[in-house]
């Protein structure tokens, strides 16, 4: 049988028509987006980058208690986590303070 998570992931997936990586990269520029706007980080700020990290941490720990392999783990935190990561290095690169 399939955990409530699981079953929230595939109503998700039924509903949005993107793949489940592409949905990653999705949820990963939404949080940088609410560091940003609600938390107020400046886009240098690498503070911005720890929602994304704290909620995929979490959805890769359900997936794993619920017997996905650990590769696919380590996937979907860098398909949710690298566009942010990489706008504020550009940012901090390129030293603009949005």
């Amino acid at each position: 049988m399939k955990s409530g998570y699981q079953l929230f992931k595939l109503w998700w997936v039924s509903v949005l028509p993107l793949a489940k990586d592409a949905i990653h990269v999705y949820i990963g520029f939404l949080c940088l987006v609410f560091a940003l706007v609600v938390l107020r980080r400046r886009l240098t700020s690498l503070w911005a980058l720890l929602p994304g990290i704290l909620l995929s941490l979490v959805m890769e720990y359900f997936d794993l208690r619920d017997g996905f392999g650990w590769q696919e783990s380590v996937k979907d935190i860098i398909n949710t986590n690298l566009i942010p990561l990489l706008l504020i290095l550009l940012a901090r690169w390129r030293a603009i303070p949005i």
